[in-house]
């Protein structure tokens, strides 16, 4: 065997060894949610005797999982909007203007990536700004928390575009937002779409920001009506694997179907051309 063939087996067996390793809790709460509960308790890998599908209807029912679901399909997509456009737009202004200035703003933008969030601090701005619990609250602090990685995907991908758009666009009779959106919006679909479905997935999971800001029940996403679940539930292992798999479930699809555009987006401004 070659030196390259013996690469591309090793890379290519850890490459399975990892996905099994991904696999297994993935496999044991989807097994153990369509088991009893007598059987889910020791949470083993063996297949169910009987497929418990009324355990997915309890979960429904006593979790609210339905206005959860709902609560999380605004929060996400509310959020990732508001994100993606003001993310678009800093990254198009910080990138064609790429004095010493600009360059400092976005480095202190994309901080935000690493630096952690300071909740007390936090927390005494929802209130003074009467946003601490409540919807429109809980939407704009997952857009602003998004925004550093947006802009830091979509300020590679702008540098890639030629000025010369712009300057037709302006000699045109173009104003600077009909120029953005008209022109250069459109052009930015790739990252867009990865910019956005990386959030959607970020925030479909993010779990401490509504449990410090939103105290109301019904205001609850999915990963809150998960964990308030489990604490009344937490010796049935049937009804818990069957609530935690209801919750990944729209997670892995979403993946599934959109991760060709995840990874054609982020190589996408990584080459000038």
């Amino acid at each position: 065997m070659t030196r390259r063939g013996l690469q591309s087996f090793f890379n290519n067996g850890l490459a399975i060894i990892v996905s099994l390793i991904m696999f297994v809790p993935v496999y044991l709460v989807l097994v153990n949610s369509l088991k009893t509960r007598a059987e889910a308790n020791s949470m083993g890998v063996a297949l169910p005797t009987s497929l418990n599908w009324s355990n997915f209807a309890t979960v429904i029912d006593r979790g609210k999982l339905l206005t959860a679901f709902g609560n999380s399909v605004l929060y996400a997509v509310g959020a990732t909007v508001i994100g993606i456009t003001l993310a678009a737009l800093a990254a198009y202004v910080l990138s064609r203007n790429r004095t010493r200035f600009n360059r400092g703003i976005y480095f202190f933008i994309i901080m935000g990536i690493a630096m952690p969030t300071n909740f007390v601090t936090l927390m005494k701005v929802m209130q003074v700004t009467g946003l601490i619990n409540t919807q429109i609250g809980i939407i704009l602090l997952y857009a602003s928390s998004s925004i550093p990685f947006s802009v830091f995907l979509i300020y590679a991908f702008v540098g890639t575009l030629p000025r010369e758009l712009d300057e037709a666009a302006i000699v045109d009779g173009c104003g600077p937002f009909r120029l953005f959106f008209s022109i250069i919006f459109p052009l930015l679909t790739p990252v867009l779409v990865t910019a956005g479905i990386l959030n959607l997935l970020g925030i479909w999971n993010e779990f401490l920001l509504p449990l410090y800001y939103l105290n109301r029940s019904t205001y609850w996403p999915m990963t809150l009506a998960v964990y308030n679940f489990f604490g009344q539930y937490q010796k049935d292992w049937s009804l818990v694997s069957a609530d935690i798999v209801l919750t990944i479930l729209p997670v892995i699809i979403i993946y599934l179907f959109a991760q060709r555009f995840i990874l054609s987006g982020m190589t996408a401004g990584s080459v000038k051309g």
